[in-house]
């Protein structure tokens, strides 16, 4: 999955949970899916649990979550 596709079902919305990544902008956050692989979900069973999700979602999620591990954020000069 490209970068493009993994942010065209990562969403962000100051209005739909805070601003959390979201997945396609439904409240259901990258965060809630990524908790469930870590318990041990299947992704059958999160899309099962949450009709509204597919698999491409659960996929784009890790994908987010890999992405975020590698940023790196600097101080701004002066700050």
């Amino acid at each position: 999955m490209s970068t493009a596709t993994m942010m065209a079902r990562i969403t962000f919305d100051p209005n739909v949970m805070g601003g959390k990544a979201c997945i396609r902008g439904l409240r259901v956050t990258a965060g809630t899916v990524l908790g469930l692989l870590a318990a041990g979900r299947r992704p059958s069973e999160i899309t099962d649990a949450y009709p509204c999700l597919e698999r491409e979602d659960i996929d784009a999620a890790l994908q987010y979550a890999a992405w975020r591990l590698e940023e790196r954020e600097l101080p701004l000069a002066g700050a």
